[in-house]
């Protein structure tokens, strides 16, 4: 059988398979599967639990020792399989279709992978999986998807919030599901029960760290270029990495970029920035920059970016130095 994460629940509470193998690279989806499986299995008596790290020459004979340890005392067990590869080789994959075709009564296996490749999903283990037990295969939430995902996260946490509220908080995880299920459990501390609106969600996500990637962009469009340059030392200071700086400058620059080419064709700034999208809340940081920069100087700092990226990657040059001259030419003619 094969099950949507979201069909997890009401399989489980209609009784356990022998056998489920869980997929993916969706980290938070993965484990949150994997705990609604072993609370099941506590509740219906498997009060042993097991884990075997799949990596390398693993050795099989312990889970084979293990699966064929029949006693009429016996504990019932929960066998996990963490085997990231999906790959179990000839050995592992002969004991797990093994054990589908006659499964033993007080054993419950639970295998978590990374995705898996569709020569993996015709092997003769996991089709018996699939055939005798539970396969969920968790597929990436697409960023156009993220919103709904928020959406229907905040409301199985009892939260409501507007819709610019969701467009903003899917904006700044940008398709991390762990960081936005943790952004959603602080949100919970802050929200009084009235709708949770866009200033609450970014006094909340700026709360991570004394210095803010997203206040340092908001500085750089407002052109306040000294502030930007403290800033960007504190981020230094607690330990931000270039790429995630380099990764919310970035993306303000191709907004504006994408205003400015607007402007260019004659439209007014107002009907630019909609045209591109941008939120009323940040319609005034972006007409301060787009009145300041010009389309060929915005260009130069989206060529300067990709620079920046290089030097992330080993280039040679200086990324924070060369971040320094990113805000300094944000902030030209301030």
């Amino acid at each position: 059988m094969r099950l949507r994460p979201e069909q997890l629940d009401k399989h489980l509470a209609q009784g356990l398979a022998p056998a489920y193998l869980i997929s993916g690279d969706e980290t938070l989806l993965v484990q949150e599967c994997a705990d609604a499986i072993r609370a099941a299995a506590r509740k219906q008596g498997f009060s042993e639990r097991q884990v075997f790290h799949v990596e390398g020459n693993f050795d099989w004979s312990p889970i084979a020792n293990e699966l064929s340890a029949l006693s009429l005392f016996a504990e019932r067990k929960l066998l996990e399989l963490r085997m990231p590869s999906g790959k179990p080789g000839d050995t592992g994959s002969k004991l797990l279709e093994a054990f589908c075709n006659d499964p033993a009564p007080d054993t419950v296996l639970l295998i978590q992978c990374n995705k898996l490749d569709s020569s993996t999903t015709r092997a003769k283990w996991h089709k018996a999986i699939e055939e005798k037990g539970v396969t969920v295969p968790i597929w990436p939430i697409e960023l156009t998807q993220l919103p709904r995902w928020i959406e229907q996260r905040l409301r199985s946490a009892n939260l409501t919030a507007t819709p610019e509220a969701i467009a903003l908080l899917a904006d700044r995880v940008q398709g991390n599901l762990l960081a936005a299920a943790q952004e959603i459990e602080k949100l919970r501390l802050y929200s009084d029960g009235s709708p949770i609106d866009a200033d609450l969600v970014a006094q909340a996500v700026a709360d991570n760290a004394r210095f803010d990637p997203f206040g340092l962009a908001d500085q750089a469009l407002a052109g306040q270029t000294a502030a930007c340059l403290r800033a960007l030392a504190g981020l230094r200071g607690e330990g931000v990495e270039p790429p995630v700086i380099l990764w919310v400058l970035s993306k303000e620059l191709r907004a504006l970029y994408r205003c400015a080419e607007q402007i260019d064709q004659g439209l007014s700034i107002e009907r630019a920035m909609s045209a591109a999208g941008v939120w009323e809340r940040r319609k005034p940081l972006m007409q301060a920059a787009l009145k300041r920069l010009s389309l060929p100087q915005l260009t130069s700092l989206l060529v300067l970016c990709n620079r920046i990226d290089a030097a992330v990657k080993g280039s040679g040059d200086d990324p924070w130095q060369l971040l320094d001259r990113l805000l300094l030419g944000l902030g030209r003619a301030a």
